[in-house]
């Protein structure tokens, strides 16, 4: 996929997960998501998403997507999901062979997968709630061999 198609999945995954009302306020999360972008191009992709700016429940004005029920997941590409991780896991805690992964709401199960399709010798499974991840590791093994494979997957990790 092109860096400007998984660039604009990142924006929907953004605007669909995120009450962003600004400009400034999307590029920063694109930035931290790995995809830094100048404001005219911005600009240029909210248009070609048919973005449209509306006031939530709160009688805030935010970007929404113009039909959020015609999205519901973000395709299942390797450089879209690993932007994800970097926006939506938050860090990892340890108790015995339980590895503990906190996420954003919602970005559990995204994390989970990434983790499983990593094959990681060390983890028996992962299960995924909504933004938390149980991961039950071999048993003898280190949380350090964890924190080495979960780096490949997890930028936090390390």
């Amino acid at each position: 996929m092109a860096k400007k198609e998984s660039r604009l999945e990142v924006i929907k995954m953004l605007i669909t997960s995120r009450e962003l009302s600004k400009q400034d306020e999307l590029m920063a999360e694109l930035e931290k998501a790995g995809y830094p972008t100048a404001q005219a191009t911005l600009s240029r992709d909210l248009k070609l998403l048919k973005v449209v700016k509306a006031q939530n429940g709160r009688g805030r004005y935010v970007y929404m997507m113009p039909d959020n029920r015609a999205y519901r997941s973000v395709s299942d590409n390797h450089v879209t999901v690993m932007a994800m991780n970097r926006l939506g896991a938050l860090g990892v805690r340890f108790s015995g062979n339980l590895a503990v992964v906190k996420t954003l709401p919602g970005h559990a199960a995204h994390v989970a997968y990434d983790i499983d399709k990593a094959n990681l010798d060390v983890v028996v499974g992962t299960i995924a709630g909504d933004d938390t991840v149980l991961i039950v590791m071999e048993e003898g093994t280190e949380r350090a061999a964890l924190l080495d494979g979960l780096s490949q997957v997890l930028p936090l990790a390390r």
